[in-house]
């Protein structure tokens, strides 16, 4: 994994073989930063990353500017990598071992961005109770958005008004704004 742009650009994340992620591809990483880098400035958001394994999407964020990033992931491995890193990039991280569930339900911070990457094993469903408890649980800030990775075989676009969908090859990105959740 490398970092595509910002004061970390180039650099390259080398994650440790035993954990369980699969890391967002480069190709992805640079169509996602594509789409948001035009409709906000880096430097006043807030980000969250659910299912954060290695932090590469977070230290993309870090690199360009953003100084208030949270990762959750449930894997201590996980969790302890991301902190190495971003201590080594000197990006600001905060991390937390938790369950998304636990998380959704107790967290009582707002985003700008919420990027959601969970397993590819996921249902539509599993996928649905995450965007029903952000919005439940007003996770975004009034003008935020959420933005899913997934398999191209799972779709938004009939189960929830104004989501946009990206498709790129196997993987697709969605971006629900908050109005549309």
């Amino acid at each position: 994994m490398r970092i595509i742009s910002g004061s970390k650009k180039s650099f390259i994340v080398r994650a440790p073989k035993n954990l369980p992620v699969r890391p967002t591809t480069d190709k992805v990483k640079e169509s996602l930063f594509n789409i948001i880098q035009n409709k906000y400035e880096f430097s006043s958001l807030k980000v969250l990353d659910i299912f954060a394994g290695t932090g590469n999407i977070s230290y993309e964020f870090g690199s360009r500017g953003c100084s208030d990033i949270l990762c959750i992931d449930n894997n201590i491995k996980c969790v302890k990598f991301i902190d190495k890193t971003a201590k080594n990039l000197n990006i600001k991280v905060r991390t937390k071992k938790i369950d998304y569930l636990s998380f959704l339900n107790q967290n009582n911070e707002k985003f700008d961005i919420v990027f959601a990457d969970p397993p590819y094993s996921f249902s539509l469903d599993n996928y649905l109770n995450i965007i029903d408890l952000i919005k439940k649980n007003e996770i975004l800030k009034a003008e935020g958005q959420l933005i899913i990775e997934h398999r191209s075989n799972i779709s938004f676009i009939n189960k929830s008004p104004g989501v946009e969908e990206r498709n790129y090859g196997s993987n697709s990105l969605s971006f629900f704004k908050k109005a549309s959740l």
